[in-house]
């Protein structure tokens, strides 16, 4: 005598899970389809479809539409006081969404960048992307400029070296090297490298810059600054914890999430640009492709130095979500409304 499990009892194992997950996402069974299979009750399905979800067997993604990133970038603008934001559609991978907010990047340069024009170049991949993007581009008499040390490192595509130099190569224009590290040991050491007459001429140059290119840091441990050895991760602990610092705008300098700069081990210790001196730069463009960077973005926009945002969608609603509208963006919505 055949035995057979009572309705609604069935033994809700990752198989299981798995098996109804895929008829009803993938092969497209209705809820009433898999129901009659499996000799259960349709609520039941619906309670096992909803379980696969909550244990990560199915993971659900809503691909932004380019329209819903246009009115994202309007609202980050109005928000933040913005020239422009640079919002890419959310893409599968860390790697494919650094590339597609490159490309907005440096189609952007393309279209401002003018002959004659400096642009004071920080270091970190989200900046490395641009120069690496293949893109067919017009070519300007552009100067790129390092603005923070690094060539300590000869061998590291994400210094700011080495960015200058494939960027200068990308727009056909030219680029001048900071001779120094990024980093060093304490504040006496650092005014040795910038009091030097070769490093000083560089730093000005890239303080009297017409762009500046720079990607915003967290505070991870294993962020690239603490693998390069720059930081312990440690220090980015304690940076984070008993200081609030929650990351840094191209390696320069640090913040707290309400835009302030604050006194800790890492002061003193950069070969490079400060954030009064990006504060000059007439345009700031700063880059974050990664979706753990919400919170950084946040306190890097209220630093009030940066001029335009690029970053990826999902980032830019946790921003819009994490933070207070202004009273002008209120009003722009009620315009859209009418």
């Amino acid at each position: 005598m055949s035995t057979q499990t009572p309705p609604d009892n069935i033994h809700e194992d990752t198989d299981l899970l798995t098996e109804i997950a895929i008829l009803y996402y993938q092969q497209s069974a209705t809820q009433e389809e898999i129901a009659r299979k499996y000799k259960i009750s349709r609520p039941k399905v619906s309670r096992l479809l909803r379980k696969a979800r909550e244990e990560g067997i199915v993971e659900i993604t809503v691909k932004f539409h380019p329209v819903h990133s246009a009115q994202l970038e309007q609202r980050l603008m109005a928000r933040f006081n913005l020239k422009r934001a640079l919002i890419s559609l959310d893409q599968p991978s860390p790697a494919e969404q650094r590339t597609q907010v490159a490309t907005l990047v440096s189609t952007y340069l393309d279209g401002n960048l003018n002959d004659g024009m400096v642009v004071a170049v920080g270091q970190g991949q989200n900046v490395a992307a641009v120069a690496d993007h293949p893109g067919v581009v017009s070519h300007r008499q552009a100067r790129f400029v390092c603005a923070i040390g690094g060539t300590h490192r000869s061998g590291d595509a994400f210094n700011a070296d080495h960015i200058c130099r494939r960027l200068a190569k990308k727009f056909g224009g030219s680029s001048e090297t900071l001779y120094a590290p990024a980093y060093v040991d304490n504040e006496s050491i650092q005014q040795v490298f910038v009091s030097h007459p070769n490093i000083s001429e560089t730093l000005n140059q890239a303080r009297k810059a017409e762009f500046a290119l720079v990607g915003i840091g967290d505070m991870d441990e294993n962020s690239h600054m603490v693998k390069l050895g720059c930081f312990t991760a440690r220090e980015f602990v304690e940076a984070r914890v008993n200081h609030g610092i929650v990351g840094d705008i191209g390696g320069f300098d640090f913040f707290r999430l309400d835009g302030q700069p604050t006194d800790n081990l890492m002061r003193g210790r950069v070969v490079g640009l400060a954030m009064p001196d990006l504060a000059r730069i007439p345009s700031v463009i700063a880059m974050a492709s990664e979706s753990r960077k919400a919170l950084s973005i946040l306190g890097a926009l209220r630093t009030g130095v940066i001029d335009v945002l690029a970053t990826s969608a999902s980032c830019a609603m946790a921003l819009l979500n994490m933070s207070e509208p202004a009273p002008d963006e209120t009003a722009f919505m009620f315009q859209q409304d009418e």
